[in-house]
């Protein structure tokens, strides 16, 4: 039996020649060319990539990056405001400007390249070019689910690691030395926010609720953020997670004797505010706070708020701690983040139980010589 023609060809008045197929659904297209051969070749294309699933609607490929990322960005709409506010963001100031009025399948893994270079040409940071190449790839990944563009041209692009920024580890001392620095009654939040490793955002939205003094435990269930054009905006933990954190003793005494000293406030008020009363805005606490009691201090390293997470994790592990115990404390999603960030802390702590391996196995021995 004969193969049945892909379509077919007919001429029109003009004396060119026009190419009519139909999709996989059924959808009919056309096409003109000047020659009956031209035709006759994107026939034969069209059928290829029909069979082998690379064919892409072109009514599709030729809307214009603009109108994918607006319609993209309609579906973001359950996310925090403050990413939702970065992706706009993001969008519009680099995005767009480069990619916004060019057909969605005019993009390649050539121009995607070129536009991580002019970021980078520009000065941006490397976490801002990150940023950017993350939302222009959501915008061509909804593209490409679409069946406008056969596959994502982000797919394969790699930006690279930025040359991470030293962590500041403090001892118990120090961070004594800043506590009682601090204007009060900020000392015991600099001892809170060292010895859980809550963000500033998690210590800035915890609520008198959620402390358990009996049990020594506190749980984390929000954080409180600066959204632009919003303002201070309450939303769930950096991982939409909630997770309950242990509290030392000395510390749950200690907040035992702040929240009376506060009054005994009710249930949903915040544990630590302003000295108004108002929620703590973390950029405003740092410079007025923070920083002038490190350098009251007098310490011979200069420790950003956010160090005091990282000394958090340093005073587990010099206690032995376990990655996943200091996984959960976190609030990492996952044990290869803690890894990533803390894993050059831990050779130390496998020597010491080497060591420890080593007395165990020499005794076994001496025990069985007697």
């Amino acid at each position: 039996m004969a193969r049945r023609a892909f379509g077919s060809i007919d001429k029109l008045q003009s004396g060119r020649w026009r190419a009519r197929y139909r999709d996989g659904a059924g959808r009919a297209h056309s096409r003109v060319f000047k020659t009956k051969a031209d035709a006759s070749a994107f026939l034969a294309t069209i059928e290829t990539d029909l069979l082998r699933g690379d064919w892409n609607d072109p009514r599709l490929t030729g809307v214009p990056v603009r109108v994918w990322a607006e319609q993209w960005f309609e579906t973001t709409a359950h996310l925090k405001p403050k990413t939702r506010v970065e992706y706009a963001s993001n969008l519009r100031n680099h995005v767009l400007p480069f990619f916004g009025d060019k057909p969605v399948g005019a993009i390649d893994a050539l121009g995607v390249r070129q536009f991580v270079s002019t970021l980078r040409a520009d000065g941006l940071e490397h976490g801002t070019v990150k940023k950017a190449k993350a939302v222009l790839s959501m915008v061509l990944g909804s593209a490409a689910e679409a069946g406008a563009i056969k596959a994502n041209p982000c797919a394969n692009i790699r930006i690279g690691r930025a040359a991470r920024r030293e962590m500041v580890f403090l001892t118990a001392d120090e961070v004594e030395a800043v506590a009682t620095a601090i204007v009060e009654p900020y000392g015991t939040l600099v001892r809170f926010a060292a010895y859980t490793g809550l963000r500033a955002g998690e210590i800035a939205a915890l609520r008198v609720g959620r402390l358990n003094m009996l049990r020594r435990r506190v749980e984390v269930a929000e954080s409180l953020s600066i959204v632009p054009g919003q303002g201070l905006v309450f939303g769930p933990t950096k991982n939409y997670q909630r997770r309950t954190v242990p509290v030392p003793a000395f510390l749950a005494d200690e907040l035992a004797e702040y929240l009376a000293h506060c009054g005994s406030p009710g249930r949903d008020a915040l544990v630590f505010t302003s000295q108004q009363g108002a929620p703590l805005r973390q950029h405003h606490f740092y410079w007025r706070y923070f920083k002038l009691a490190v350098q009251r201090a007098s310490l011979e390293v200069q420790p950003r708020f956010h160090d005091l997470r990282h000394t958090a994790v340093a005073l587990l592990i010099a206690e032995g701690a376990h990655q996943l115990t200091i996984m959960r404390r976190l609030g990492h999603s996952s044990i290869q983040i803690t890894l990533d960030t803390y894993g050059h802390l831990f050779p130390e702590l496998e020597e010491d139980v080497t060591q420890r391996l080593d007395a165990v196995g020499r005794a076994a021995r001496a025990r069985r010589a007697s």
